[in-house]
């Protein structure tokens, strides 16, 4: 289980930092990370990184693919959290 833990830390801090890389580069008009990208992130293990970034950065808040598809990714993800430390207690 600690390997779980550490790579869902790992994806959500990367998630996180993408997203604030993405909103100085929107900022500054710079090359952008793309949205697929970020959502690909988020589905991996990193919606919590998204969704944070999405609420400190302000950032791809009124994206509706970011605000639907989100929070739906984490509560997915939730589940299968719940049902592997259930499935494999340490």
């Amino acid at each position: 289980m600690e390997l779980l833990w550490g790579y869902l830390l790992a994806m959500n801090a990367a998630a996180l930092a993408v997203m604030g890389y993405d909103k100085g580069q929107a900022r500054r008009r710079g090359r952008r990370v793309a949205e697929k990208r970020l959502l690909a992130l988020a589905a991996i293990g990193g919606a919590v990184g998204i969704w944070l970034g999405m609420r400190i950065f302000r950032h791809k808040t009124k994206h509706l693919s970011f605000v639907y598809a989100v929070p739906a990714m984490f509560l997915i993800q939730a589940f299968l959290i719940y049902y592997l430390t259930r499935l494999f207690p340490s």
